[in-house]
């Protein structure tokens, strides 16, 4: 893969994410600047998980019948105008049409580098072209969690409307086309759940992402009700789970080269419950960032390796795994932000208590849902 082209796909995958966990973050401020409770404000990160899960089905398929630059173009295009439609919302209802368009065309990036890279890399650099681009999306999403602690909740949504606007007539001039491999439409979803490891992937996918986002998203919530913390401190802890995250991508990345690609994986999840657990009996302040960090560190592993060995699949699956990959991540994601809402109205620590345990379960059948080999 040309340097250039690696670049401009690291710029998109950055636009796209700067506000991904920010808004997260911004669900106290975004509720009081409408007047609604926490949790119905809560539903702008689901609003934007399901559609892109959807979306998400359509961009490996396209691939085949339209040169993937001519796609990102669009979506670029729309997505920048979905931000900036969130960014001057009036309402709340203005915001969750934003935020649902957004997941639709920014549902083009991860599943479309994914196929670049298996195309244009070899096997044994993968890792780390993966590593490296989920570490930049980090990177911008640690920067907007960071300015979201300092700026109008707005300006998290007009920063990458702008940006995006300006990487468009860029991606416009320099990045290059891509051959089309047929003209004629061709969707192997059937033979994708054919392939038995393929499909043992997906079921992973789907109930670590329904985890992780049971979790996540509701972090801001916690902090603020057990703590009584302000936005400020809320951003700068939820910003911790990118920072160790921009470490745990490359690091995951390149080990998923050198010592395999499960073994990862095993060891983010392990990092995973134990942050999950100590959330509920930890007591100490100061003892939140070590937990943000480690379960920052623990989903970047473990979201690393199993990324990497989806380009491993067969090159005949490899457009519709790559969609699925996003679509199964963000449809589980935000069924898991949904039912983490459920669970922690009720009470929090209930919530991370189940989440936890799912965890815990999921290592003891990852061996059986993986392909290790």
């Amino acid at each position: 893969m040309k340097r250039w082209t690696f670049v401009i796909l690291c710029l998109e995958g950055a636009v796209l994410s700067f506000n991904l966990a920010a808004t997260s973050a911004l669900i106290p401020s975004i509720a009081n600047s409408f007047s609604v409770a926490p949790f119905a404000a809560g539903k702008a990160v689901w609003l934007y998980m399901l559609p892109y899960g959807l979306a998400a089905l359509l961009y490996g398929p396209l691939s085949r019948i339209f040169d993937i630059k001519k796609i990102e173009l669009v979506c670029l295009f729309l997505f920048s105008l979905s931000n900036l439609l969130v960014g001057l919302a009036k309402d709340i209802n203005m915001l969750f049409a934003g935020r649902f368009f957004m997941g639709v065309f920014g549902a083009s990036v991860t599943p479309l580098v994914l196929i670049l890279i298996s195309r244009l890399t070899e096997g044994n650099n993968r890792g780390k072209y993966v590593g490296t681009f989920f570490s930049i999306t980090f990177i911008a999403s640690l920067l907007g969690l960071f300015l979201s602690g300092v700026l109008s909740w707005r300006m998290i949504y007009i920063i990458p409307a702008v940006c995006g606007l300006f990487l468009w007539v860029y991606m416009y001039l320099h990045m290059p086309s891509f051959k089309q491999e047929s003209r004629s439409i061709k969707i192997n979803y059937i033979a994708a759940f054919k392939n038995k490891a393929a499909v043992h992937m997906y079921v992973y996918i789907f109930i670590i992402s329904l985890i992780y986002h049971g979790v996540q998203p509701w972090l801001s919530v916690y902090f603020s009700r057990k703590f009584g913390f302000e936005q400020f401190l809320i951003s700068m802890l939820i910003t911790l789970t990118s920072l160790s995250g921009i470490f745990g991508e490359v690091i995951g990345g390149i080990c998923s080269d050198k010592l395999g690609r499960f073994k990862i994986m095993e060891w983010g999840l392990i990092l995973m419950v134990l942050s999950v657990f100590a959330l509920i009996w930890n007591q100490y302040i100061f003892i939140l960032v070590i937990i943000m960090l480690v379960w920052g560190l623990g989903w970047t592993f473990n979201h690393a390796g199993i990324s990497t060995m989806l380009t491993d699949l067969p090159k005949e699956l490899l457009n519709e795994a790559a969609s699925l990959n996003s679509s199964i991540r963000f449809l589980s994601g935000g069924l898991g932000t949904a039912l983490g809402g459920v669970l922690m109205q009720q009470n929090i620590n209930l919530g991370f208590f189940v989440f936890g345990a799912s965890l815990i379960l999921l290592a003891f059948l990852s061996r059986k849902l993986v392909i290790a080999k």
